[in-house]
């Protein structure tokens, strides 16, 4: 077993504000995050925390609370996460492009008892109709802050720490529970694969509320060395390039659609050479993408790996120093993948069917739902395993849209079409975008004494969908094509790309 699996062992049971505590105790007060031009230290962050902590509890945070934590990047999402957990509580992440109404939707399902916030993001608290407390940074925050620090509240392994929400194939959204065991296996696991000695310095873009950026703060945990993190506010490609170069940043985070962008980019231009590894996750990752951004920084090898939300971020990773590109690597330790058939029969290595996952990583469960039956979760997708055990994903059996690392599922974008009084029937399928992944496009029909064009329909989606959801393309056709039982005929629509 290597040092990272050692150190994962040893942790994983830990709650996830002991873990933070035992990489502080291990690393000592140390320069670790680095976020527009300043640089916070371990010990500060985990100080702030503490203070945070108290004043939380004083607020009526209580174990098991869910706490709604919507903002972009900075080291205060980092202390509100350690704050929360230190208290007891539930993080609910949310990300700061959803709408008002969806932030609404999950307030009121998560059944928080308060909402941290940044200043630029409280319109769209009050647009949502919030009447909990609202602590926002910079203000009502600086008063949880001043607080003495106290110690952690009691938590197991068991207890939940995480709940984030995700579209559901109804496209209704639903909490995905995860426990601090959850988390913390998956942290570990994740960094078991990734971790190569001497790497410690990461620049990341990721949204900190999404299981991607989650997964890689957890797994910062656990590493062997001391992190050092690169951070940016929102990605900002020449400022991502920026950073990376005056601070030589060895590994990086992204998903698809961030390298797409990053090639358009003068990549020459910035001193790259101190980059070794790009991790690539959240949606399917174009091989001339991966191909041509290594063409271009010769010393870095982009790394596909596979995972979602319901299994906190993680599935599979590709060994560093053993990629076999195609493929999403290997399931990472202590997790085991199936593929089966229909019917729930494995199959055998190189035949195609659902993938299938069992781990101490998997979700409790849905909120508010009966936990897995059995512990396997069926994650919806078609994939094989070669005689090695390397993934290869082969397409989704949901019809959920992965745009830009973020998950869109056509219900929602087809319930907001619908509310336009012009629209008679709307459905949503992706198409295969290299730069994002997918694209989403809706297909209407209108009503026959209708004037609209596709033009008003996208600006219609877009003042009630987040920016990640509504659809870049409207196509107004004379009639939705359903199958014959009256469901909308996605894969005629889907075939309308190739044509």
């Amino acid at each position: 077993m290597d040092a990272v699996s050692r150190q994962g062992s040893d942790a994983v049971e830990r709650n996830l504000a002991q873990l933070a505590e035992s990489a502080l105790e291990r690393f000592g007060d140390c320069p670790s995050l680095l976020f527009e031009g300043a640089w916070f230290t371990s010990g500060s962050i985990s100080q702030r925390a503490a203070r945070v902590a108290t004043g939380l509890r004083r607020a009526g945070v209580s174990a098991g609370d869910r706490v709604v934590v919507i903002m972009a990047n900075c080291p205060e999402v980092l202390v509100t996460y350690q704050a929360i957990w230190r208290a007891g509580g539930v993080v609910t992440p949310v990300v700061f492009l959803v709408t008002a109404p969806e932030l609404a939707h999950i307030v009121a399902e998560s059944g928080a008892v308060a909402v941290i916030t940044t200043p630029e993001l409280t319109p769209k608290v009050a647009a949502a109709g919030v009447t909990l407390p609202v602590f926002v940074v910079g203000e009502s925050f600086d008063e949880l802050e001043a607080a003495d620090p106290s110690g952690i509240t009691h938590r197991s392994g068991d207890d939940l720490a995480a709940l984030l929400f995700t579209g559901g194939t109804t496209g209704r959204s639903k909490g995905v529970a995860l426990s601090h065991a959850n988390l913390s296996h998956a942290g570990a696991s994740s960094r078991a694969v990734s971790h190569v000695a001497g790497l410690n310095v990461g620049i990341s873009a990721l949204p900190l509320s999404h299981s991607f950026g989650l997964l890689v703060t957890v797994g910062a945990m656990h590493t062997p060395e001391p992190p050092v993190s690169l951070v940016q506010r929102w990605f900002e490609p020449a400022g991502f390039l920026r950073m990376a170069a005056e601070h030589h940043a060895q590994t990086a985070p992204v998903v698809p659609s961030m390298l797409a962008i990053l090639l358009g980019q003068p990549l020459e231009d910035y001193d790259l050479s101190a980059l070794r590894f790009v991790y690539s996750g959240a949606a399917p990752l174009s091989a001339a993408v991966a191909e041509e951004f290594q063409r271009r920084v010769p010393t870095a090898t982009v790394l596909e790996g596979y995972g979602c939300t319901e299994t906190g971020g993680i599935i599979s990773g590709m060994p560093p120093l053993a990629p076999r590109p195609g493929t999403v690597g290997q399931p990472v330790p202590g997790v085991e993948v199936r593929i089966v058939d229909p019917e729930g029969h494995d199959l055998p290595p190189g035949e195609d069917g659902e993938i299938v996952v069992c781990g101490a990583n998997v979700m409790k469960g849905y909120w508010g739902a009966l936990p897995l039956p059995d512990g396997w979760f069926a994650t919806g997708d078609v994939g094989r395993l070669d005689a090695d055990g390397y993934l290869t994903i082969v397409d989704r059996i949901k019809d959920l849209i992965l745009r830009g690392g973020f998950n869109v599922y056509p219900r929602d974008v087809e319930d907001a079409l619908m509310t336009h009084p012009a629209v008679t029937m709307a459905a949503v399928v992706g198409r295969p975008d290299d730069r994002l992944g997918e694209e989403v496009v809706a297909y209407v029909s209108v009503a026959s004494d209708a004037i609209v064009t596709p033009d008003d329909l996208i600006a219609y989606a877009r003042g009630r969908l987040g920016a990640h959801k509504y659809p870049r393309e409207v196509h107004v056709i004379d009639a939705v094509p359903l199958t014959s039982v009256g469901k909308l005929d996605r894969k005629k629509l889907r075939a309308l790309h190739r044509t």
